[in-house]
């Protein structure tokens, strides 16, 4: 199983459009130690063929461009319009995870992989009404049932099991009448399994979790691989840094550090490799050389980038 990340950045990239905190200043300025980063995404192929999409980042038609292997073959081809890309899989309904399927609207066939809450959401809204229905067709994640992907009858050779984890509704469908959750119900947010039957491989992918809890714990005990949620580095950051008025809490994000922090939950589960992905640009672990990036390296963690691959 092929495995590439496309983007690695939280929500708004890095550097972002409107930030000028330290580190987007010093991206900008080319100081060592820090590359840019698109926002979150992967591909995930069997074979390197057909790819299925885990989140759909507005920064896709970039990112594609970027990744040859996702681009269409030139020759043997009975129509020009064609793309490698046969299914996306969404992990919730946040803008910087869904705004990528309009950059897919150019009349080809995949399957858009979602709970029933997130694909009610996209219905929802008349722009997405752009994917042409007699091609994209949508499949609702039950939690705890593995399919096998698909599009257009073509088996992509992997399986996809969806299962809940602690999170928050999507920040424009937050209803503040609705409580401490905002209106969060189950189905906002997943991580996924992808596996390939033929070799037994398989990667979590969980790019936003708000507290590792005990079924969580047993899911991944002893994984081959997780990229998962690095969006901060502590609870406090952007507080502290004059980015927001929310902790990492309020954002439906664990933190890397503290006691209840992923380094420490983590700790005893036996993951072989651990990646952190989603990266805010506040995060002080973007600097190569930091504290902060030595004590997750320390911990054997790694910190994703754009373009880093995987084979399992």
């Amino acid at each position: 199983m092929l495995i590439k990340v496309l983007g690695s950045a939280a929500g708004g990239g890095f550097p972002q459009i409107n930030c000028n905190c330290a580190n987007c200043l010093d991206v900008r300025l080319g100081k060592p130690g820090l590359a840019p980063r698109s926002q979150s995404s992967l591909a995930v192929a069997r074979d390197g063929a057909a790819w299925a999409l885990l989140n759909a980042s507005p920064d896709l038609r970039q990112q594609v461009a970027g990744a040859p292997e996702l681009a269409p073959l030139p020759g043997g081809h009975t129509s020009v319009r064609t793309s490698p890309i046969k299914a996306v899989v969404l992990t919730n309904g946040d803008v910087d995870h869904i705004a990528g399927l309009l950059s897919l609207r150019e009349g080809f066939a995949f399957t858009i992989y979602a709970t029933a809450r997130v694909l009610d959401t996209l219905a929802a809204n008349s722009i997405f009404n752009v994917l042409d229905r007699g091609l994209v067709r949508s499949v609702a994640l039950v939690p705890g049932r593995p399919i096998a992907l698909a599009a257009g009858g073509m088996d992509l050779g992997l399986t996809l099991e969806a299962f809940p984890v602690p999170g928050k509704v999507a920040l424009y469908l937050e209803d503040p009448a609705a409580g401490p959750g905002f209106g969060t119900r189950e189905g906002d947010t997943i991580g996924v399994k992808v596996a390939e039957p033929a070799t037994g491989a398989a990667l979590f992918y969980i790019p936003g979790c708000a507290a590792v809890d005990r079924e969580l714990t047993d899911r991944l005990r002893g994984a081959s691989l997780v990229l998962f949620d690095g969006t901060l580095y502590s609870d406090e950051e952007m507080i502290a840094q004059g980015l927001s008025t929310k902790t990492g809490r309020r954002m439906g994000h664990i933190s890397m550090s503290g006691r209840e922090g992923s380094l420490a939950a983590f700790a005893g589960l036996g993951v072989k490799r651990r990646v952190f992905v989603h990266m805010n640009n506040s995060n002080p672990v973007l600097r190569d050389g930091s504290r902060q990036r030595r004590e997750v390296e320390e911990a054997g963690w790694e910190v994703a980038f754009d373009g880093m691959e995987f084979r399992l």
